[in-house]
């Protein structure tokens, strides 16, 4: 979330950059400053309230020294009426503070400068493109729900009868292509540097909270009501809440994470051509980097970061391009995000496979991750993460890309773990 004093010294910066993300956040910020005006003066009389009956402590004590037993009692009197109103002050204060807090959580993060204005994903803008667009023959250009049945390596009709639409099960050669890839993932990511973990599936609300997946204004969070937890809907929230509460040395920089997990999403109201197949599910698997960085480097890291993932998809040969997201498709917590998306040969579309976001000390703030710098001063991280990758659609283009006459390539890359270079 963002920081209450930021808000309160650059109100009309906050309501303007908030524009760009097709955001009106006035109401909500006049609502915000009101609220914790109330707070500031509740604190202020309860100090002042607070003060006046040290005070009188000290000269009840005096009065009955003295003899004066009348202006003692008036003395007590007075400060039973200020402990009461010191209660309601306090009361007054907590209940201000809650409010505070339940509305910057309705605040969206600060795009970057350089985020273009629009609407929709129609106003990305891209600002990358690579690899050759692949020729398919006539009689190999099936799209993949076609080819997964044809190779009997993905199950869809199965995953409904068990599960219901969105959960497919992977068999056979299709079942090892996806842990190939998982594999192939993992092992780029700890060669780049970055420290594997196996996280839970299940959160708790508080790390819901602290990477902005909470509250879930789009009821997109699979939730057991029993025990209060929720199915992660990406690696990077059990990753990043790893740093919840912690306060870092800067020469921790950069701190490198990686995990491979299912993920669950309802997509809710998801429906049409574009879901069909392995476009969208609610069950699938990705691969998450993450990373904790000094708020003066962030920027260089999401460069790197972007850069990375781009050489994840040329060595799998597809042909992608990389968007910068508009104001009105980056997320409620970014301030700027890479969408990289691979080109689909027998849907003759491009498919999202991966976003590389930067969200400064928005998601720190509300985990309260913090550094130690140097200067002994503390101060909010930045924290990043992307898609490294997402598998769904990575095996969609892969297998409409590759396909032939006689059957699906697979990326030279991949056959050392795959153990077989064709899927026939």
């Amino acid at each position: 979330m963002l920081r209450l004093k930021y808000i309160r010294d650059n109100k009309q910066e906050v309501i303007d950059r908030l524009k760009i993300k097709n955001f009106d956040a006035t109401d909500l910020v006049e609502e915000l400053l009101k609220v914790d005006e109330t707070r500031r003066s509740a604190q202020k009389e309860l100090d002042d309230s607070l003060a006046v009956s040290k005070q009188l402590s000290k000269e009840i004590g005096m009065f009955f020294k003295s003899g004066q037993k009348e202006k003692a009692e008036e003395a007590r009197a007075k400060t039973t009426e200020l402990k009461q109103k010191a209660k309601d002050l306090e009361a007054l204060m907590n209940t201000s503070a809650e409010e505070v807090r339940r509305i910057l959580f309705e605040i969206p993060n600060l795009p970057h400068s350089s985020v273009p204005a629009g609407k929709s994903d129609a106003d990305n803008e891209i600002i990358h493109e690579e690899g050759n667009m692949p020729q398919l023959s006539d009689d190999a250009k099936l799209p993949h729900w076609e080819l997964t049945d044809k190779y009997q390596i993905i199950d869809f009709d199965l995953g409904s009868k068990v599960s219901g639409a969105g959960f497919p099960f992977y068999r056979g050669k299709g079942a090892r292509l996806q842990r190939a890839l998982i594999n192939f993932f993992l092992d780029q990511a700890i060669d780049a540097g970055y420290l594997e973990y196996q996280p839970p599936l299940l959160i708790n609300e508080a790390s819901g909270i602290g990477t902005g997946q909470l509250p879930d204004k789009e009821g997109q969070m699979y939730h057991d009501a029993q025990d209060n937890l929720y199915l992660i809907p990406t690696a990077e929230v059990p990753i990043t809440n790893i740093y919840r509460n912690v306060i870092l040395k800067e020469e921790d920089f950069p701190i490198k994470n990686v995990a491979y997990s299912n993920c669950f999403r309802r997509e809710a109201g998801s429906y049409g051509k574009d879901v069909r197949g392995l476009n969208r599910l609610h069950q699938f698997d990705k691969v998450e980097i993450v990373q904790i960085q000094h708020p003066d480097k962030s920027y260089e890291t999401l460069e790197e970061m972007k850069d990375y993932v781009a050489e994840l998809l040329r060595k799998l040969e597809l042909p992608f391009r990389i968007l910068r997201l508009c104001g009105g498709d980056v997320s409620f917590t970014s301030a700027l995000t890479f969408d990289f998306e691979v080109f689909s040969a027998a849907q003759e579309r491009w498919l999202e496979v991966s976003s590389v976001s930067n969200f400064e000390s928005f998601q720190a703030n509300r985990m309260m991750c913090r550094f130690k710098g140097k200067d002994g001063k503390t101060n909010l991280v930045h924290t990043l993460n992307g898609s490294a990758l997402a598998l769904p659609r990575i095996v969609a283009a892969l297998l409409e890309n590759m396909q032939t006459a006689e059957g699906i390539k697979i990326p030279k890359v991949l056959a050392p773990y795959t153990g077989f270079d064709i899927i026939d």
